[in-house]
């Protein structure tokens, strides 16, 4: 049987649809790029507060979380749309300037939304981890073990976004 020639497999490659995964795995870097940028900022901008180290700790992962797409990336022979990344780091940069109901200084919530924002970013990469780990069985360039660690890393990292939200939002909506 022939693979017809939209679908673009790899030849030798166990019939993985490279197109698509190309624009899967290159949606996934302009969401990474989006939340290590803002990890970033939420680390600088939250310096001095008891969240401080914490999100230290999950913007150096997160970054490390983008470094290790663009390896599978390197791997599975999927070239970097930079267009894509260009556009989503500009729209995280944008994003900062958005109306918070305050003028010249940050809203009481900002931490709680920009929490709340990060850990749904985390959860979409999980489940970018999460389709990568189901075809590992099919493409040898693929580590089942390096995603399952990536894996776990989400989940770590959401637990630790979730303390921290569920404790800002209580400082900001009761003790406020």
């Amino acid at each position: 049987m022939t693979t017809p020639t939209h679908h673009r497999t790899r030849p030798g490659v166990s019939g993985l649809r490279m197109d698509l995964l190309g624009i899967y795995l290159n949606d996934h870097l302009a969401g990474a790029t989006v939340g290590a940028g803002r990890a970033r900022f939420m680390a600088r901008s939250h310096r001095g507060t008891p969240a401080a180290g914490a999100l230290r700790v999950l913007a150096d992962e997160i970054a490390e979380d983008r470094t290790s797409l663009l390896g599978v990336m390197r791997r599975l022979g999927v070239p970097e749309r930079r267009y894509k990344t260009v556009a989503a780091g500009t729209a995280e940069r944008l994003g900062r300037l958005k109306s918070n109901g305050r003028l010249l200084r940050p809203s009481p919530l900002t931490l709680v939304i920009e929490l709340e924002f990060l850990r749904l970013g985390v959860k979409g990469k999980e489940l970018g981890w999460r389709t990568l780990r189901s075809l590992a069985e099919a493409d040898d360039r693929l580590d089942e073990h390096v995603l399952d660690a990536l894996i776990e890393r989400a989940h770590r990292q959401m637990s630790t976004l979730e303390d921290l939200r569920v404790g800002a939002a209580r400082d900001v909506l009761i003790n406020g």
